[in-house]
C-alpha cells in the first residue's frame, strides 16, 4: 500500500479525572490522590494522580493494593458529570483547528491537521496552541503526540508525560521505532512484553528481525499488527465520527452484597440508570450483558442476544433476570455488579450496508 503522509496529533489529558478533583480543590493540589476506590480497601482505582503514581498506584489497581503502596493516598468519589463537560470543552478546542477529530475516551483523542481550519499548517503550533488553551481555558495540562499515523502520534504523547509535547517526523520515525523498548509499544502489554522478552525481544529492531510467520505464530492476529507497527505502518484515517459498539453500567459496593433480592434490585436500578444513558445516545439494542464480580476478584460474564432492539429499562431488566437466574451465587458475596448493551441498531445496519456494497 503506497504510504499517506498526514498531519495527525493526539492529545492525553494528563490523569484527568484527578487533575480535576485537584483543580476543583485546592486542598487536593500535591497530594497523592486517587478517583475511584475507597480508604476501606474495596473498589478500583479509576485515576491516580502524579504523586500517587511515584509509589507505584496505576488505574485498574484494587484500593487495597494501592493503599499498601501509598498510606496516606486520598480517595475521591468520581464525578463522571463534571468529567464529561470538562471534555466537552476539551473537544470545543480541538474543533476551532480541524473537524477530524475521533475522541477514544473522555481524556484522549486523535486530530487530523493535515489541513487546519485557520490555514496554520504546523501540526506543531496547533498543538502548542491546543495545550496552551486548555491550560490557559481549563487550568489542566495535556501531553501531545505528533506524527505520520494515528499508531506513531499515541505513543509519541505517552513519551514525555506529563505536560509534554513529542514531535516524530517522517524521517526520524523508522530510528525512534527500532530504539523503542518494546513495553513502550502501544498494544504491547505486560504479559506480551515478557513473552517477547523471552524470545530475545527487547526493542523495535529486534521484533523487526522477526518474520511476519514467526509473529503470526506465536501471537496470532496480533502478530501482523507486531510486524507493521514496527515499521510504522499504519493507514487508518481519524474518523470524526466513531460508532459506538457497546454502552454500559457498573457499581462497586463498599460493602460486598450476599442477599439474592439485593442483588436483583441493585441490578435494576443499574438497568434503569442504563437506560437513560441510551436514549442520551439514542441508541437501541439486541444483546445484554451481566457481568458479576465476586469478593475473591474473580469474574464472570453472560450475554444474551434477542432477535429485537430495545433500550427501556424494564425489558434490559428482564433479560439480566433470566440471565442471573442461572448462574449460582449462594454462598457467594458480589463486590461488582455491570450490565452492558451491544449489537446497537446503527452498528447492525452499518454491518449489512458494507456487506451490500460488495454484491454490485
Amino acid at each position: 500500500m503506497k504510504a499517506i503522509q498526514r498531519k495527525i496529533i493526539h492529545i492525553d489529558m494528563d490523569a484527568f479525572y484527578a487533575s480535576v478533583e485537584q483543580r476543583d480543590f485546592p486542598e487536593l493540589r500535591g497530594q497523592p490522590l486517587a478517583v475511584g476506590g475507597s480508604p476501606d480497601g474495596r473498589g478500583v482505582v479509576a485515576t491516580a494522580s502524579y504523586e500517587a503514581r511515584k509509589f507505584g498506584v496505576r488505574s485498574a489497581m484494587s484500593s487495597r493494593q494501592a493503599l499498601q503502596l501509598c498510606p496516606q493516598l486520598l480517595f475521591r468519589h468520581p464525578r463522571f458529570d463534571v468529567y464529561k463537560e470538562v471534555s466537552q470543552k476539551v473537544r470545543a478546542i480541538f474543533y476551532r483547528y480541524t473537524d477530524l477529530v475521533e475522541p477514544l475516551s473522555l481524556d484522549e483523542a486523535f486530530l487530523d491537521v493535515s489541513e487546519d481550519k485557520l490555514g496554520i499548517g504546523s501540526a506543531i503550533e496547533i498543538a502548542k496552541a491546543i495545550r496552551s488553551a486548555i491550560k490557559e481555558e481549563l487550568d489542566l495540562t495535556a501531553s501531545a503526540g505528533i506524527s505520520v499515523n494515528k499508531f506513531i502520534a499515541k505513543i509519541a504523547s505517552d513519551y514525555n508525560k506529563p505536560d509534554g509535547l513529542t514531535f516524530i517526523g517522517p524521517s526520524k520515525v523508522i530510528s525512534f521505532l527500532e530504539n523503542l523498548p518494546i513495553e513502550r509499544f502501544f498494544g504491547v502489554g505486560k504479559v506480551t512484553a515478557q513473552k517477547m522478552k523471552g524470545m530475545g525481544i527487547h526493542k523495535g529492531l529486534d521484533l523487526k528481525l522477526v518474520s511476519e510467520f514467526d509473529l503470526t505464530r506465536k501471537f496470532g492476529k496480533s502478530g501482523k499488527f507486531f510486524f507493521n507497527m514496527v515499521r510504522g505502518e499504519d493507514y487508518r484515517p481519524v474518523k470524526p465520527n466513531r460508532i459506538s459498539k457497546s454502552i454500559g453500567i457498573e457499581d462497586t459496593f463498599s460493602v460486598d452484597i450476599k442477599d439474592r433480592k439485593d442483588m436483583l434490585e441493585e441490578l435494576n436500578t443499574l438497568c434503569h440508570k442504563l437506560e437513560k444513558r441510551l436514549k442520551v445516545k439514542t441508541k437501541q439494542g439486541r444483546t445484554v450483558t451481566l457481568k458479576l464480580r465476586f469478593s475473591d476478584f474473580s469474574q464472570i460474564t453472560r450475554s444474551k442476544t434477542t432477535s429485537y432492539y430495545f433500550d427501556m429499562g424494564d425489558e434490559i431488566f428482564k433479560q439480566v433476570v433470566d440471565l442471573f437466574d442461572k448462574i449460582e451465587v449462594e454462598d457467594r458475596r458480589v463486590r461488582l455488579l455491570g450490565v452492558t448493551l451491544s449489537n446497537f441498531y446503527d452498528v447492525d445496519l452499518e454491518k449489512i450496508e458494507s456487506k451490500q456494497l460488495y454484491l454490485f
